[in-house]
């Protein structure tokens, strides 16, 4: 017998068509194959690495259910969401267990499990301690970001939210290098502070939105038409704003990054960088614009300005690093501060080039950080001044590496390109000046990434390591680490060529958002104009025919 509590809980679930429980299985294989592959080492040597590969297939697999919606989809539809699962959770505090899934949010996940994939085949034989333990972190962050891509409700977005940090920095303190503690200290304690505040930010949120409509909810939907004073929306939205670039990252709240990738094994730094990064910006996108647009407009130059300066700032600093990793981690600095002026330029072209950049820059930035994992796997060194002329020795690594490179510059036909070039011509509309500073660090995008291809790969062979470069065991790329790689060279060659499909997507997302913004834009419109006009029509009263009358 099911007893009746457990019966009307099932019957309390929304029922929806198609495959309403697809992202809860997700979330489940991820939970799940972390915990199978913990176990499986003490049976298997080797079987945590074929669970976890197995329960990514299965969950990108699950994730095909949803290629329907991708055509079916319009714009302007009363439904926002393609499915959504709703069960009572903690029902006393209005806490749901509510998951849903856009365009954006299909995007974000399909970028999660890609990267999660190619994670796996690039680190294939580099774990060799505590493997079932990696693997367990491994997959459980990437079912915290699936959760945190997924979450409407606000407390599980917070769950998630802190599901996929504490496994990421597990990964940093085990399996990291010499200061690894460091690291791993440095970003638990960024991103705990970060994620502190966000929590505040959403009680406060939550209680304002109870105390005007005597509704407790941590729903997003039903949040969306809180009424909160200016003064009062304004440091909400600055908490999750500071939470969110935290992680995004911006400055000043970058310092974390650089040491937690250097740190961190190939693995944690691909996760870091093509998945966790996201996290910000999603945020920044899916939370901060439509909760508060009135405030986001007010902030927006503020914003811009501080994407502009990470976006040089970071470009200076990867063209003074000598460790490889520390240059792709701040490349990933100014890469990112594109994402933000895009997203504060208010403007539908700009936000779709942040959207296009989230992908673009997870695919390049995830293989060239698996060409320095490869690299030191090699050599035992990532610093550049012990490396040089490697492309004799290992053209194909070397070949692959300097399409990366000019990805990374953006060179036009490739994803990056598209992206920039769309976030410079939609914030051009907004601030001519903050565009045109942002443009700068294109220069300096090619100068680092251009000095790391001249410094490793070409020249003579660097007599500076501990002993000569030919004695060292090198062989070029296998064909498991050339697959994985060419298969995202030739994703941001048809993103680059064809990148229409990605903007239809993220497209209905973008016009919600950007639709709240521009109701706010217009009712000042409305209000400056009348304000105008009562200004001035003393001043006409004079000139008026029933004035000048005798």
């Amino acid at each position: 017998m099911v007893p009746n509590y457990l019966r009307r809980w099932f019957h309390s679930i929304p029922r929806t068509s198609g495959g309403v429980m697809t992202l809860l299985t997700i979330i489940i294989i991820l939970f799940a194959g972390g915990v199978l592959a913990w176990l499986a080492e003490r049976y298997f040597k080797t079987g945590g690495r074929w669970i976890s590969m197995i329960s990514l297939l299965l969950a990108a697999l699950l994730l095909t259910n949803y290629s329907t919606f991708i055509h079916s989809t319009e714009v302007g539809t009363s439904e926002p969401w393609w499915e959504s699962l709703q069960i009572p959770w903690i029902p006393r505090f209005g806490i749901d267990f509510h998951l849903a899934i856009d365009g954006l949010s299909f995007l974000m996940l399909v970028l999660t499990l890609a990267m999660g994939i190619f994670g796996i085949v690039m680190t294939w034989n580099d774990i060799n301690f505590r493997r079932g333990f990696f693997y367990f972190n491994y997959l459980w962050t990437l079912a915290g970001v699936v959760g945190v891509f997924t979450a409407i409700d606000l407390f599980l977005f917070f769950f998630f939210w802190e599901v996929m940090l504490i496994p990421m920095l597990f990964l940093i303190a085990v399996w990291g290098y010499e200061q690894r503690i460091y690291a791993a200290i440095k970003f638990f304690i960024f991103t705990q502070a970060s994620s502190l505040l966000m929590l505040i930010a959403i009680v406060a949120l939550v209680y304002i939105h109870y105390t005007n409509t005597g509704q407790l909810t941590f729903n997003y939907n039903a949040l969306l038409d809180a009424r909160l004073s200016p003064g009062i929306a304004y440091w909400i939205m600055l908490g999750f704003f500071v939470a969110f670039i935290v992680k995004l990252p911006a400055l000043p709240f970058h310092t974390w990054l650089p040491d937690a990738h250097t740190q961190a094994p190939t693995a944690g730094s691909i996760l870091l960088a093509a998945i966790l990064l996201k996290t910000g910006a999603y945020g920044l996108l899916r939370f901060n614009l439509p909760l508060f647009p009135e405030r986001s407009i007010a902030f927006a130059p503020v914003a811009m300005t501080i994407g502009a300066l990470s976006i040089i700032y970071g470009a200076m600093l990867a063209f003074a690093q000598r460790d490889m990793k520390r240059l792709v981690a701040y490349s990933s600095v100014s890469h990112m501060g594109f994402v933000l002026l895009g997203l504060y330029a208010l403007d539908t072209i700009a936000i779709q080039g942040a959207v296009m950049q989230m992908i673009a820059h997870g695919l390049s930035t995830a293989a060239l950080f698996a060409l320095v994992g490869a690299i030191q796997h090699r050599f035992h060194t990532r610093d550049m001044h012990q490396l040089g002329g490697l492309w004799a020795r290992l053209p194909k690594l070397s070949a692959v590496a300097l399409f990366f490179a000019v990805a990374s510059l953006g060179l036009p036909g490739l994803g990056n390109f598209v992206a920039e070039f769309t976030v410079l011509v939609g914030s051009f509309r907004s601030n001519h000046w903050l565009t045109a500073l942002a443009a700068v660090g294109l220069i300096g995008a090619a100068l680092y990434a251009l000095l790391m291809m001249q410094k490793v790969f070409f020249g003579k062979l660097n007599k500076r390591l501990e002993k000569p470069i030919q004695e060292y065991e090198a062989t070029d790329l296998s064909i498991r680490e050339s697959s994985a790689l060419l298969t995202l060279a030739v994703l941001l060659v048809f993103i680059g060529l064809r990148p229409q499909p990605v903007f239809d997507i993220a497209d209905p997302t973008v016009q919600r958002s950007a639709t709240r913004i521009d109701a706010v834009l217009n009712d000042q419109k409305i209000l400056n104009e009348q304000l105008s006009s009562q200004t001035l029509s003393p001043k006409l009263k004079p000139t008026s025919v029933e004035d000048n009358t005798p």
